[in-house]
This record gives C-alpha cells, sequence and structure tokens, in this order.
C-alpha cells in the first residue's frame, strides 16, 4: 500500500464584508499552481473539523474470469471545509455503483453530502497496447491481464471541489487480493516482494510467481542502487516500485515508466544488455519532465528518451555490466539511417519512431563529452538535466540550451543547436577520448541538513520528534508548519573529493527539487545555506538535503482553536505596551499549525504562526499600542478580551473587533474553488 499527495491550483472568490485580517483575493477564473494566496487566518470561525485533507483509498480488484476489465472502488473521506466536490473517472471508465454521489454525466459525478465518505465502483479496461508508456514502443502490450496474473494502470480521477480552508488530496492506492502496488502501476496474482533503502530511497522489486527473472533480485537492486548514486540529476523519490513481469506475453517495450516512480520490466531483461531496461526505467522515475504531461515542448521532446537510453547506457558501463564496446554500438546506431536523417527538434523529421532513443542518445552523450571536456570534469549533462528537473514549468529549447552555454560556453552550444535543430550527426568518439573526458577526477560532496535554527514566517520553528508530532514517519524528526508560509532550513555541503569543484545544494519535498544553490569548494571546504521553501496544501512531506530526510506536516488554520485570550496589563495609558497572549490547542487528533492574527479596532495588528502538539497546549504573544483613550476589544480566533486605555478607558464604550461583538457583522467566506487533474506520462 502507498500514499500519495496532490497539487491543487486554487482560485478564491469571496462576497459580503470579511471580518479584518481575513485576505480577499482578486476574482479569477483560474490561479496557476504557483499562486501565493494567503488562506483564511484563525480569526475566522473554524469548521468543527480539524482535518485539512480529502483522503482517497483507490481499492482494485481482479477479475480472473473477466478479463477484458478490472474493478476499482474509490472512497472519498470528505472533510468539514469541503463544500461542494465533483469528480471527473478517465476515459473506458464505466459506473457499476454509487454511494453518495450523484451521476452528472458518462463518466463525471456529484458529491450529494448525504455522506461524508461517497464512493464510487467502476471498471477499467485492462489490456493496453501501442506506445502507452514513457519508453513503449511497437503494437504489442503495454498493460495485459492472463487471467492468471495481470498488469494494469491505476486509474486517476480529476477533482473539482469547493471549500472554505485550504484543502490537500492525499491517496492510497491498495490491491484486494494477491498483488502488489506502488500507487501507479499494479499487479494483480501471487507475488512476492525484495526490497532495499538506501539513504532514505526506497527501493521494492515485486517479483510474479508466474515470473523468471534473468538476473538475481539482489543484482537487480544492487543495480538501482547503484544508478541512484551515479545519477546526480536532483531530488530523488522516497520509493520506487518495479514489478518484473512475466515474459510470456507479447509486450510492446521491454519495460515501461508510468506515474511517477513506478514501473514495470520484462522479467527476462539482463543487465548486460547496451542500456538495461532496469536503467532506462530508473532514469524516467528521475525526470520530472518526464512525468507530466506538458513537461516538455515539441523542440525537447527528445530528451525524455535520449538521455533515458544514453545514460542507461552509461550507467551500465561504468557500474561493469557491459563494456566500451557495448556502449559504442549503442551510441552507433544514431550515425545510421534513417535515425540519423531527422532533426532532434522537430519530430516531423522523424523517419523512424525510435530516433529520439537512437539519435537522441548520442547526441545527448556528445553533448555529455563536451560538457566534461571544456569544464575539465566539473559539469556533466547531470547537471544540466538537474537544472531542467528544477523548473517547476515546461522544458523548452531556451532552457536545454541556455544551461548548456552557462555551464561550457558558446561553442558547446553552438554544437548542440547543429545536432538537434538539424540532420548533423555526430561520430561516436573512441576510446581513448572516452577516457579523457569520463575518467578525470572530479570533486565529490556531501550535503545535508545544517545545526541552525529552523524559521518559519521569520520566526525561529521547534523541531519535534515524529512521535510528538503525532505522525507515523520514517524520519526521526519532524516540523509542523502552517499552509501558505515559507519554511526555511539549515544546509550544509562539503568537498570530500580531492579536487576543486562546482557544488549544487538541492532541498526536495517529496522528490521535487524546491530550492537550489550553487557554488564553488577546494577539497575539505565546507559552506552553509539557508533553503527556502513554502508549502501551499496541507499534507505530510518529506523534505531532503543530501541523504538526510525530515518530515514536514502542512496544517491549515481548522486544525487550531484559540481557547483562551489575555492582556496584560489590562489598563494602561496611550502609547504604552499591552502584551496579548494566546493559547491554543489542536482542533483534532492530530498537531495543529496556523498564523494567528491579533485583531483591534483597526485591523489586523499583528499575526504570529505557532505549532502545537497533538493534545497539547501553546501559546503566542504579541504587543499591541493604542495611541488614544478608550476601551478596546482584542480578538484572535473566536476569543476576545478588553483593555482600557487612559482615563476615559474605564467604563468607556467599547470599540469593537470587526468580526467580534454584538454589533459587528460577521463577513461570508463564501467558497474557493479548486480544480486539479492529476496527469500520468504515458
Amino acid at each position: 500500500m502507498t500514499s500519495r499527495f496532490v497539487t491543487l491550483a486554487f482560485v478564491v472568490l469571496l462576497a459580503c464584508s470579511l471580518p479584518a485580517g481575513i485576505a480577499a483575493g482578486t476574482p479569477t477564473d483560474r490561479a496557476p499552481a504557483s499562486a501565493d494566496l494567503e488562506s483564511p487566518s484563525v480569526g475566522a470561525a473554524a469548521t468543527g473539523s480539524s482535518s485539512d485533507v480529502l483522503h482517497r483509498t483507490t481499492t482494485l480488484r481482479h477479475r480472473p474470469t473477466d478479463t477484458d476489465v478490472f474493478e476499482t472502488e474509490t472512497t472519498f473521506r470528505v472533510p468539514d471545509s469541503v463544500t461542494e466536490l465533483e469528480i471527473e473517472l478517465e476515459r473506458g471508465a464505466a459506473v457499476e455503483s454509487t454511494t453518495g454521489f450523484e451521476r452528472t454525466g458518462e463518466r463525471t459525478l456529484e458529491w450529494t453530502g448525504t455522506t461524508d465518505e461517497p464512493t464510487v465502483r467502476y471498471t477499467m479496461p485492462a489490456d493496453r497496447t501501442g506506445t502507452q508508456g514513457a519508453s513503449a514502443t511497437g503494437e504489442g502490450y503495454s498493460f495485459v491481464d492472463t487471467g492468471e496474473w495481470a498488469v494494469v494502470p491505476v486509474p486517476d480521477v480529476a477533482i473539482s471541489l469547493r471549500r472554505t480552508d485550504p484543502v490537500g488530496i492525499e491517496e492510497t492506492v491498495r490491491v484486494d487480493g494477491p498483488g502488489a502496488t506502488g500507487g501507479d502501476i499494479a499487479f494483480f496474482g501471487a507475488v512476492t516482494e525484495r526490497e532495499r533503502t538506501v539513504d532514505g530511497e526506497r527501493f521494492r522489486l515485486a517479483i510474479p510467481e508466474a515470473a523468471t527473472l534473468e538476473e538475481s533480485p539482489d543484482t537487480i537492486l544492487s543495480a538501482l542502487v547503484d544508478a541512484s548514486d551515479r545519477l546526480e540529476v536532483g531530488a530523488r523519490p522516497d520509493e520506487t516500485f518495479v514489478v518484473a513481469v512475466p515474459d510470456t506475453v507479447d509486450w510492446g517495450p521491454r519495460g515501461i515508466q508510468y506515474g511517477e516512480s513506478d514501473a514495470w520490466v520484462v522479467a527476462d531483461e539482463p543487465l548486460d544488455s547496451p542500456n538495461p531496461a532496469w536503467l532506462h526505467e530508473y532514469v524516467h522515475v528521475r525526470q520530472r519532465f518526464a512525468n507530466t504531461a506538458d513537461g516538455t515542448t515539441t523542440e525537447t521532446e527528445w530528451v525524455v528518451e535520449g538521455q533515458a537510453d544514453y545514460h542507461a547506457g552509461l550507467l551500465a558501463l561504468e557500474a561493469g555490466y557491459t563494456d566500451f564496446e557495448q556502449f559504442s554500438r549503442l551510441l552507433e546506431r544514431g550515425t545510421e539511417s534513417p535515425y540519423a536523417d531527422g532533426a532532434l527538434a522537430d519530430p516531423a523529421t522523424w523517419d523512424h519512431e525510435r530516433t529520439d532513443y537512437v539519435k537522441g542518445a548520442l547526441v545527448a552523450g556528445e553533448i555529455d563529452r563536451q560538457l566534461r571536456v571544456a569544464t575539465d570534469g566539473d559539469r556533466t549533462l547531470s547537471d544540466v538535466v538537474r537544472e531542467l528537473n528544477a523548473d517547476d514549468d515546461e522544458v523548452t529549447e531556451a532552457d536545454l540550451l541556455g544551461s548548456i552555454e552557462a555551464y561550457a560556453g558558446t561553442a558547446v552550444r553552438t554544437d548542440a543547436e547543429r545536432y538537434t535543430r538539424t540532420d548533423a550527426t555526430p561520430d561516436v568518439w573512441s576510446r581513448s577520448d572516452h577516457g579523457a573526458a569520463f575518467d578525470q577526477s572530479v570533486a565529490s560532496f556531501a550535503s545535508g541538513f545544517g545545526t541552525g535554527p529552523i524559521e518559519v514566517a521569520g520566526e525561529e520553528w521547534p523541531r519535534w520528534s515524529a512521535s510528538e508530532a503525532g505522525v507515523e514517519a520514517g524520519t526521526d524528526e519532524a516540523i509542523v508548519v502552517p499552509a501558505g508560509e515559507s519554511v526555511t532550513l539549515p544546509a550544509t555541503v562539503t568537498n570530500v573529493g580531492e579536487r576543486e569543484g562546482t557544488y549544487d545544494l538541492t532541498l526536495g519535498a517529496d522528490g521535487r527539487t524546491v530550492a537550489h544553490r550553487q557554488g564553488t569548494l577546494a577539497p575539505g571546504g565546507e559552506r552553509s545555506h539557508r533553503l527556502s521553501w513554502t508549502p501551499e496544501d496541507p499534507g505530510t512531506y518529506v523534505l531532503r538535503v543530501g541523504s538526510e530526510r525530515l518530515t514536514a506536516v502542512v496544517r491549515s488554520s481548522p486544525s487550531v482553536t484559540v481557547t483562551d485570550l489575555r492582556l496584560e496589563p489590562e489598563a494602561v495609558d496611550p502609547g504604552e505596551p499591552v502584551t496579548a497572549t494566546a493559547t491554543v490547542e489542536a482542533a483534532g487528533d492530530g498537531p495543529g499549525a496556523a498564523v494567528l492574527a491579533f485583531r483591534t479596532v483597526d485591523g489586523v495588528a499583528a499575526k504570529r504562526p505557532v505549532a502545537v502538539r497533538p493534545d497539547g497546549t501553546a501559546t503566542v504573544e504579541a504587543e499591541l499600542r493604542f495611541d488614544e483613550a478608550g476601551r478596546y476589544e482584542v480578538g484572535v480566533g473566536e476569543r476576545t478580551a478588553t483593555v482600557g486605555v487612559g482615563e476615559t478607558g474605564t467604563g468607556a464604550a467599547i470599540d469593537d473587533v470587526p468580526g467580534f461583538g454584538v454589533s459587528a457583522t460577521l463577513g461570508a467566506v463564501l467558497l474557493l474553488f479548486a480544480t486539479v487533474l492529476a496527469v500520468r506520462r504515458r
């Protein structure tokens, strides 16, 4: 069983009058996923539930007597902050039953609100052929059900919802009966699993009873671990799931990487082939731009397969599974017709569907070789890929060529342009040229979280043990932070090699690079940085710097309840400070985090972030001043307190905080609309 989080893109639509301190966004049809929208603070009335995550559980069932389809049952656990929910199933879905959903179309359903756990049960086609995977070619099967066993793609669901507070989405996928899944690919049938975890990265190898492996499970896992160590292209996933499918089917490809970090490979695939499918599919796992529908433009489409084929071959060579002659043969295919006749940046010129694989591998290799020669081994193609991975936008030709030029200069960029924009084809380099470029000593770096303070919203923040935070995590420590606030973490990097070189220090969140620093260090040199990340959606994330990991639990405002508010002193002269102390506790079973807004008649006077353990309490202080005599009401959450200012303060009318008191009109937060369509690379 595995879980994953999906990112939402939010828009804000607010009407009527709002209590002071609640941010109103500009109405728009849709905000981009990176929009910086301020969440309603704790000053707004909290919902009855502390949950800020829409849980989605997908259960898959095999139908051995009906091999055309498999069954999917999806149940949602809807938090109180969600007021409307609509879903759209993938093409091919045939609905069999619903609970708490009303059908609005053949594949669209709307939540009726009659249950907090609406469910839909439907079937999906089991057999698929053709180019439906990141490395699928030909007309053989890419997914299939034989009756005895099956390997299928996990169906996705498009979700539209309206909510009153930020909401994350968590998905759990499981197989009901014999089988295994990584969340994106599922296997039905008798299966055993072998695992290996290195530096926080977990590799799961599922071996069906019907499959006969060419390599031993330990050898395959060792190859994947070695590839992870050598492939320095940015953040690593926390888990990679690979199924060794039986070779008794007419497969189109030898392997497919599907979703974020799932893959299957034909069980009789050896590791001593020029570009082993085991390594090719793992390279895809490490390509952010291969795992989204719009990850590349037409001009850079070739990079997905070209870089995967090249790096799979290089990894096999460096690990000793192949020799230089095999590696050369892999590249030499790119000099032959029809592959050499196409321009990689123009797929319309490809006379063969594998041009991006074959010529792409040769061109990717030549770019890598030139990068190494031009920088004395300091920069490689992996550095270019790392930079492309760190960009959330699609990879454009300008991104690719600009990165090459920044690292290796104009001459290397010019060659890259010629080899990608025209039918010009580089020669395969010799063994001696390979040694000159690839056997140079290189700088080696070790990185991790530093010992300095963590800051949230500019304030020092506590680190708790995972048990103190009330979460089940694979890390020793955890932080609990409010959604939408900047989280800044200390990080250090050390040159542990024997030569000066350029380091790339990255902060990853759930396998995605969210911050990056670059610099140069001499042997033995060390440098500290502070890396920042702003989580927009509630959920549990694994943060990584180097091989070190930290769990971050992101919560929204309803996760915290203000239980008490005190002002000291209760009477002051104009201009003198008043200390407002709010006591908070977690609103539900888990931890809580929010930004507290301290309100006065003039609006929000101060904001303070806070985190609280499950079943615990915390206090937050803010210093306030009032320049004129009178009695003033201060509000935090649903609590208020009054201070008298000057001699006229006692007995005078109270200046109410907007949103509190009998004279106040509570503003209405109407609805916030969010739409997400999680797309997998086919």
